[in-house]
């Protein structure tokens, strides 16, 4: 991620799935909580992990909205909003900017992020990437799975099981 000087800011609101939040610097947002806190718990969390933001939810219009949409079960397109993302030319970023072109409704593999980042032998660290992936749901690593089906890992509050949920809200499983 890039380092800014300018204050991030923070937001916290309800989704039909529970509260969601996310960060965003200048460039664009920069983390993403999936819902799984209450929301005193998630603003407490959002206050710790980036001390001196502020919140702002007039910021993330677009994002509460998409959000919103996608877990009342609409077919929604992340692809609009502005991401705080790892350089290009690095793993990380390609990995990342690869993630975000997987269609909704629709899965690849680990090896496929691994080869669209120029690293065909690179799956076992596409995982990592997508293990520590700061933007869950608008970089949609839930639709990246092992290519003999299984559903691999998630790190988000509730797992694999909010993976699986994930991936059947959008009928990809």
């Amino acid at each position: 991620m890039k380092k800014t000087s300018e204050p991030l800011a923070w937001a916290v609101w309800a989704t039909a799935w529970g509260s969601m939040g996310a960060v965003r610097s200048a460039a664009g947002i920069c983390r993403v909580v999936l819902p799984g806190y209450q929301p005193d718990d998630l603003r407490a969390l959002l206050e710790f992990e980036h001390p001196g933001a502020r919140e702002q939810p007039e910021g993330f219009a677009e994002l509460i909205e998409l959000s919103r949409s996608y877990f009342n079960g609409r077919r929604v397109d992340f692809a609009a909003i502005a991401c705080d993302l790892p350089a290009p030319g690095s793993f990380r970023g390609k990995v990342l900017r690869a993630c975000r072109s997987i269609p909704y409704g629709q899965t690849r593999s680990y090896a496929w992020l691994a080869d669209a980042a120029a690293a065909p032998q690179g799956a076992r660290a596409a995982a990592g990437v997508m293990s520590r992936n700061p933007l869950p749901l608008v970089v949609p690593c839930h639709r990246v799975i092992y290519a003999t089906g299984r559903l691999g890992g998630f790190s988000a509050p509730g797992g694999v099981d909010l993976k699986r949920r994930l991936l059947a809200l959008e009928g990809a499983v």
